[in-house]
């Protein structure tokens, strides 16, 4: 299989942690027949300093044109200059064009408790212990992007809107990704305020009724569903909600594991999947040998699943960072390797496993 990974290293730490998922993909890359090749693209902050806007037209056109993207981590601390830019030309604003414009609508948030390192979570550890849950957040509609959305000395309004067909294909992401985990789906909202929410419960529970009705699926209110995700994760398995309640939800459980450095995303939907940890660009520890690769290397591994259809190479790379951890952990987690040391642990693990008895 050939394929062209577009990569989008982006800002601080984001470089680091991508060369990083590099060379693991490399190091796989010929014992799955995988014949790859990588093009570096500017976005976010580096775009801005490069091209005036975080999403330039050079990217732009790459991404529609390769077969995965691998993105590392954008942005800067709040007092950085790209913060003071209009919105338009912010950073966040070209992380949600580059989802746009991958038609990207169902985000992919696995969050798991590694086993060995439960005392990291600030849960308890006999609570945060065996934490597995998948959320699938929508990505594309929503609040972010609903009309009118307007700001004046006197007031503000932004409008949450779904269409039934966006409802209906995040939907359907979650419930067959139950399919393959133990069937339940939870689907949260705020029906019994937010009309937008009925609408959202009703549209789900028909999904499931005419298209997946040998699952389970249960409803949760949003302030409910954030007190059980800090209380008792593991009754969760797979959670579906939109856009607003999905982006402080997904972020509410990556800290369950003890490090957003741990936790990979997929954003799919598209004919391209956008594929990046949750952690963001770090600009305090950028430089120093510092960063945690391994929600890089997750990603890297949703990208081979999810992306290039190649799940035993992502098996394997999944199998070679559980290794690394289990040897060693990084710094940030209690063990003693840098990013450097890391990446060479799991390239390490990946030639040995390739190697013949």
């Amino acid at each position: 299989m050939s394929a062209r990974i577009a990569l989008l290293p982006g800002d601080f730490i984001g470089p680091e942690v991508t060369e990083v998922a590099r060379g693991a993909l490399e190091a796989l890359a010929p014992r799955f027949g995988l014949d790859l090749t990588f093009e570096t693209l500017p976005f976010g902050g580096a775009a801005i300093d490069a091209h005036g806007v975080p999403f330039p037209d050079v990217t732009r056109e790459a991404v529609r044109k390769a077969d995965a993207v691998l993105l590392g981590a954008v942005g800067g601390p709040q007092a950085h200059p790209w913060n003071a830019l209009p919105r338009e030309q912010r950073v966040e604003s070209g992380l949600l064009a580059l989802r746009a414009h991958l038609e990207v609508f169902a985000n992919l948030r696995p969050v798991a408790v590694v086993p060995g390192l439960e005392s990291l979570s600030p849960l308890k550890s006999d609570v945060a212990q065996g934490t597995d849950m998948l959320i699938v957040r929508e990505l594309t509609g929503g609040i972010y992007f609903g009309s009118p959305s307007e700001a004046t000395d006197a007031w503000g309004v932004s409008t949450m809107r779904y269409e039934r067909h966006e409802v209906e294909r995040i939907a359907r992401v979650a419930f067959e990704a139950a399919q393959g985990r133990s069937g339940r789906v939870t689907s949260v909202d705020k029906a019994n305020v937010l009309d937008v929410s009925q609408f959202w419960r009703d549209v789900v529970v028909g999904i499931h009724e005419t298209e997946f009705p040998t699952l389970t699926l249960e409803h949760m209110y949003v302030d409910n569903a954030a007190m059980q995700i800090a209380s008792q994760p593991t009754q969760f398995d797979v959670v579906v909600t939109g856009n607003l309640f999905g982006d402080i939800l997904s972020d509410l459980a990556a800290v369950i594991p003890g490090s957003l450095g741990l936790l990979p995303s997929a954003s799919l939907g598209g004919s391209v999947g956008l594929f990046e940890p949750v952690h963001g660009s770090a600009p305090d520890i950028a430089g120093q040998d510092l960063a945690n690769p391994v929600g890089m290397l997750l990603s890297a591994a949703m990208l081979l699943r999810h992306g290039l259809e190649a799940p035993a190479a992502a098996d394997a790379l999944e199998s070679a960072v559980h290794a690394a951890l289990a040897d060693d952990p990084t710094r940030d987690l209690g063990g003693t390797r840098g990013t450097e040391a890391f990446a060479n642990a799991v390239q390490s693990a990946l030639t040995a496993e390739s190697t013949p008895a």
